[in-house]
């Protein structure tokens, strides 16, 4: 028997109708009994994936292996995997019995079994003495107990569970989770849960993948995950973070936000680095008493606590106490090493394809691009007039075979709500706070993601136009 019972491997979904990847690079490995959460925002291919891992959608490219066997192709029904999902399209025509009993009935089961079976599950969901209620009198939280029970009647050896939670309101959902943990342990059979809700996912994993955009983020432990980010999406995505860009000073020295702390990271010197700092680790003190100095901007009180937000310069850092502030409050702030957490920044250089025309002009969505390409192929020569490019040894060269790749940084990007200003058109699909700009995740019309840095708060699905200034482009030919 395999050590893993679910295995992805280089698993990559693309839609026919529209040429769009809702999953790629998909690598991972589930142990048997274990609690897998997938967590992110909407669109990041949760679902899809969930979906194959059960049958009822198939993989483009790569494979699906249960107990180390190759399953990509099975049908949904030949597998040991039971789905519940956050409509639980229970029958209304059916009590809780019935609807319960209805897959061991179709698998011809006698009598005395089923009966043995349903009354197990009932009690698991703590719902016995309700068979032969009617689903329609049931609340939200027992009609979700009720489609648990009917997966867990065919006793699988894996549960998917596509937010069952969502339909909730808050306090069932708390409650639910626990309950959901409960049965998990008792059970011992492995859960596979989608949520884009991080407490959620935190609260009942043993473990967390993070996904974006169709890609794992970060695997680990619900700990590792709120502790050690690997990137500032998940840092932004679970729990609340100040994210701040930095630079490495010294050993175990980093500035960011106008003043230089110790940290626990040791990265090389001169290194450009993002912060992660939590808002429950920043110490607030005596303005002079601080590292760095703030004004106290807003205060809102959270019950257990007081959300406070700090201008410093430039920077903004969100802070929670359990001691009030004033708006308009001088404070210091200070960290301990072991409340900064260092990530080598990412380089989120933005690059495209641009055609070459007959006439040797680069062109890029209908707009022609100012390109030298002589400049690119060394020793070449450009007839204009005879719209004839020469390589170095005379020979013509074809500008069908030519391909170039458009670069710019994301703060050389300029975004505007004129659909007609820029380059190209896109949707805002992300954005984090930086503690001095925004870094928005933009997926253009042509369906590739552009990061843009802006210091403007723009809202998430608005509709943008990117301006891209030639003069910051870099070119380089494709080979």
């Amino acid at each position: 028997m395999s050590e893993y019972i679910i295995e992805l491997k280089d698993v990559l979904r693309r839609f026919e109708d529209d040429g769009s990847v809702a999953v790629r690079d998909f690598n991972l490995q589930v142990r048997r009994g274990e609690f897998v959460t997938f967590l992110g925002p909407s669109g990041c291919g949760k679902t899809t994936t969930l979906r194959m891992i059960a049958g009822f959608d198939l993989p483009t490219e790569g494979q699906i292996l249960l107990d180390g066997k190759d399953i990509t192709s099975l049908p949904p029904n030949k597998r040991p995997i039971n789905t519940v999902f956050q409509r639980y399209a229970l029958f209304p025509h059916m009590n809780i019995y019935e609807n319960i009993a209805f897959g061991l009935k179709l698998k011809k089961l006698p009598r005395e079994e089923v009966e043995k079976k349903v009354k197990r599950v009932l009690d698991l969901v703590d719902l016995e003495g309700f068979e032969s209620r009617s689903v329609s009198t049931l609340s939200g939280g027992q009609q979700q107990r009720i489609a648990i029970a009917r997966a867990l009647v065919n006793e699988p050896e894996i549960l998917l569970l596509d937010e069952p939670l969502g339909a909730l309101d808050l306090k069932m959902r708390k409650e639910m989770q626990i309950e959901l943990k409960a049965m998990h342990q008792q059970l011992g059979i492995t859960f596979i849960y989608v949520t884009h809700d991080q407490e959620e996912a935190l609260t009942m994993s043993d473990k967390i993948v993070v996904m974006n955009r169709g890609s794992i983020q970060q695997v680990g432990t619900p700990e590792d995950i709120y502790n050690e980010p690997k990137n500032a999406f998940v840092a932004d995505f679970i729990g609340e973070s100040n994210i701040f860009k930095g630079i490495m000073t010294g050993k175990l020295k980093c500035r960011f936000c106008g003043g230089e702390f110790e940290c626990m990271d040791d990265v090389d010197e001169g290194s450009l680095v993002d912060v992660v700092v939590r808002p429950e680790d920043v110490i607030l003190s005596e303005p002079e008493k601080g590292t760095v100095e703030g004004l106290v901007t807003a205060v809102t009180f959270k019950g257990m606590h007081y959300e406070i937000t700090v201008e410093s310069g430039k920077y903004e850092m969100v802070i929670v106490s359990t001691k009030a502030q004033k708006v308009g409050d001088k404070v210091g702030m200070s960290l301990e090493p072991d409340g900064i957490h260092i990530m080598l920044a990412e380089d989120h250089t933005t690059s495209f394809t641009a055609s070459v025309m007959k006439d040797y002009s680069v062109m890029y969505n209908g707009q022609v691009i100012a390109c030298d390409l002589t400049k690119l192929l060394p020793g070449s020569r450009l007839d204009a007039d005879a719209q004839e490019l020469r390589d170095a040894s005379g020979e013509l060269v074809d500008p069908e075979s030519l391909k170039v790749q458009i670069s710019i940084a994301p703060g050389d990007i300029e975004m505007s709500d004129d659909a007609d200003a820029g380059l190209t058109r896109g949707r805002i699909i992300n954005l984090i706070y930086k503690g001095d700009h925004y870094c928005y995740v933009i997926r253009t019309e042509h369906g590739h993601d552009l990061i843009v840095d802006d210091e403007y708060l723009w809202n998430m699905g608005d509709q943008v136009s990117l301006i891209l200034p030639e003069e910051k482009m870099s070119f380089a030919l494709l080979k």
